[in-house]
């Protein structure tokens, strides 16, 4: 059997690869591929922390686990319990670590169900107040105020095609017939069940027809060739960090050069 990973040297991995005191980062993990951690995937978030420092802030995008088909069959509708940022569980379809930071003590979750995200560390409120309901993939968002601070996106050891990140480009890119989404959600407000109307771009489909389904990674690739963003290993996984602002602006540029009307 191998050696466990440990803390300190998962946090000495994050620090070769660029992670820094004071970052804020939107971190996606395959925890398998990590490989055995002494301590848990618990030990890897201490791991990020102590990197950070209690100035940084580790987000996580969580979702919510609500299936189309039953949001909208009317015969459940009455059934359904509604979003609350402090009870309801991430969506699966993200892997555990996104439930794992949720349920950390001192994490704080925004508001938006299906755009929501976790966060822990020194700017958690900041990155989790006022998210906007309708486009929740925008500047009033956690991926916007990552943008804005000057944040940065960690695949560790997650798929390229998973950066939550490139839904904000979505957002930005100035392209035509943009997909959107309307639909009917629960939520807990003052205690009460109150159903809203939302509307977003779909981030559940590529936002223009003409994109491949995992054209994300495509966009990431892309990116790392030009020298910006670096790969290293966290554990036994293959891992990539990248500087959110210019991520989002070469994916805008990249849509809008194959998109624009």
């Amino acid at each position: 059997m191998t050696t466990p990973w440990t803390r300190a040297v998962l946090a000495e991995q994050l620090r070769t690869l660029g992670l820094e005191p004071g970052d804020a980062v939107l971190t996606h993990a395959g925890l398998r591929s990590v490989g055995r951690i002494l301590g848990g995937p618990d030990a890897l978030i201490a791991a990020i922390g102590d990197v950070l420092g209690p100035e940084g802030t580790l987000l996580g995008y969580c979702d919510w686990q609500l299936e189309d088909e039953v949001r909208d069959d009317p015969s459940l509708r009455d059934q359904i319990p509604p979003f609350d940022p402090l009870r309801s569980r991430s969506i699966r379809d993200n892997g555990a670590f996104p439930e794992l930071l949720r349920t950390t003590p001192g994490a704080e979750r925004s508001g938006n169900p299906g755009a929501s995200c976790a966060a822990l560390g020194g700017r958690a409120d900041w990155f989790t107040s006022d998210h906007a309901l309708d486009y929740g993939y925008g500047p009033q968002s956690p991926f916007g105020k990552l943008v804005a601070s000057g944040g940065k996106s960690l695949m560790l050891g997650a798929p390229l095609d998973t950066m939550t990140l490139l839904h904000h480009a979505e957002h930005l890119a100035d392209l035509p017939h943009k997909r959107i989404l309307r639909y009917e959600a629960p939520l807990l407000i003052e205690g009460r069940t109150v159903w809203r109307a939302f509307e977003e771009f779909d981030t559940g489909n590529p936002v223009v027809e003409g994109l491949a389904e995992d054209f994300f990674a495509e966009v990431v690739e892309s990116f790392l060739a030009t020298g910006q963003g670096r790969r290293g290993r966290i554990g036994d996984a293959p891992s990539v960090l990248v500087e959110a602002r210019p991520m989002v602006a070469f994916a805008v540029d990249w849509l809008e050069h194959r998109f624009r009307a």
